[in-house]
C-alpha cells in the first residue's frame, strides 16, 4: 500500500481517483473503483434532471460502503439546472466528496464546508492550484497537456506542471494526464503528488458503460491517436483522433466560427459513440495514455495491478541504486 496525504484525507486505501467523465461517470463504474480501494466519482452533468441524479447517488450508496465522490462542473451552461442545484442534492444525499472543475468553487465553499463535504478542485495550471489552496479547497488535481478532455490553454506537460505546483502546496496534490500504470503512479509520487487521477484508463474497463467498439479501439490505439480541437475558440479539448475530429481541425485551420463549429462539437452527439459504437460520429475525450492501454480489465484488477507495478518499480529503482553503490562501498571497505 501507498499511504499518502490523499488516502488519509479521503479514507481510501489507494491513491487512485477515477475522475469525472461526462455520460460515463455512473454508479456501476464509481462503485467498482471505490470497492477496489480508489475513489469512484459520478458526474452530475450526465443526468438530465435532479431526480435522476439523486436516484443515481442512492444507487451508488447501495453498491458501495466505501468513500465516493460527485463531479460538478462549475462552468456556466444553458442547462436547466445550475451547479448550485446539483450541490444541494449532494448535501441532501450525504455525498462525502466533491470534485469540481471549470471555474473557481469559491462562491460555493461556505456551503460545502458547512455541510462537511471534502472538495477536490481540478485545475489545468499551477497558478490555479495555488488559488484553490488559498481559498480553502481540501485537495487539488492538476492536469497537464496529455490529459483527455480539457487540458487548459497551455501546452505544458504534467511532468513539468506537477513540479511547479507540488513544491508550493500544503494540501494533497493529485496528478492527472498520462497516468495508467504503476510506473506512472510511482513517478507521480516521486514528483511530489499524493495520488493520481485517471479517466481514459478507467474508460477501458469492464465496468465502464461504453460500447465494446470504443474499448477495442482504445486497446489498438497509439499514443498519437489523439488530437486537440477547439483551440481556436479558447476551449481546447483532447479527443480521440477520428474522422470528425480531423474535420474539426481542418475547419479551425480554415477559420471556422463558433457558430459553424457548434453542430460538430456538441456533446449531444456523444451517445452515438459511447452507446452505439459509431466511432466517427462525435468527438470524445481521450488522453495520450491510451497508448498504454492494452487490455480491458475490471476496475479491481486494474487497481491491484497498478499498485503491484508501483511496488515492483520502486524495488527495481532501489535495486539499481544498491548495485551502483555496492562496488564503491566494497572498494572503500577493502582499501
Amino acid at each position: 500500500m501507498f499511504q499518502t496525504k490523499l488516502t488519509d484525507l479521503l479514507g481510501i486505501r489507494h491513491p487512485i481517483v477515477c475522475g469525472g467523465m461526462f455520460r460515463i461517470g455512473r454508479a456501476p463504474l464509481a462503485a467498482a473503483v471505490s470497492n477496489a480501494g480508489g475513489l469512484g466519482i459520478i458526474t452530475s452533468a450526465t443526468f438530465p434532471d435532479l431526480e435522476t441524479f439523486s436516484a443515481e447517488v442512492r444507487l451508488l450508496r447501495k453498491q458501495t460502503d466505501m468513500p465516493f465522490g460527485v463531479n460538478i462542473n462549475l462552468f456556466p451552461t444553458a442547462r436547466q439546472y445550475s451547479p448550485s442545484d446539483f450541490l444541494e442534492v449532494c448535501i441532501r444525499e450525504g455525498v462525502p466528496i466533491l470534485e469540481t472543475s471549470g471555474q473557481s468553487p469559491e462562491p460555493y465553499l461556505e456551503r460545502i464546508k458547512k455541510a462537511g463535504l471534502k472538495i477536490i478542485h481540478k485545475v489545468p495550471a499551477a497558478q490555479y492550484a495555488l488559488k484553490a489552496q488559498r481559498i480553502g479547497c481540501d485537495a487539488v488535481a492538476i492536469v497537464g497537456n496529455e490529459t483527455g478532455g480539457h487540458p487548459g490553454t497551455t501546452d505544458v506537460s504534467t511532468l513539468v506542471m506537477l513540479r511547479q505546483a507540488a513544491k508550493q502546496m500544503d494540501i494533497p496534490v493529485i496528478a492527472g494526464g498520462g497516468f495508467g500504470d504503476g510506473a506512472g503512479l510511482l513517478a507521480a509520487l516521486s514528483l511530489g503528488a499524493d495520488g493520481i487521477v485517471m479517466g481514459t484508463r478507467f474508460l477501458a474497463t469492464r465496468e465502464a458503460g461504453v460500447h465494446q467498439a470504443v474499448k477495442d479501439w482504445m486497446v489498438a490505439a497509439k499514443a498519437d491517436d489523439t488530437v486537440i480541437v477547439q483551440k481556436s475558440i479558447g476551449s481546447p479539448m483532447r479527443v480521440a483522433k477520428n474522422g470528425l475530429a480531423s474535420r474539426i481541425v481542418q475547419m479551425e485551420a480554415d477559420g471556422a466560427t463558433l457558430e459553424e463549429l457548434l453542430p460538430f462539437i456538441s456533446g449531444s452527439r456523444n451517445p452515438a459513440v459511447y452507446f452505439e459504437g459509431k466511432l466517427d460520429d462525435a468527438i470524445w475525450s481521450c488522453g495520450q495514455v491510451v497508448g498504454l492501454v492494452r487490455d480491458v480489465p475490471s476496475c479491481g484488477e486494474l487497481i491491484d495491478r497498478i499498485i503491484a507495478e508501483a511496488h515492483a518499480a520502486l524495488a527495481s529503482v532501489n535495486a539499481q541504486s544498491i548495485s551502483r553503490i555496492a562496488p564503491v562501498l566494497d572498494k572503500a571497505a577493502h582499501g
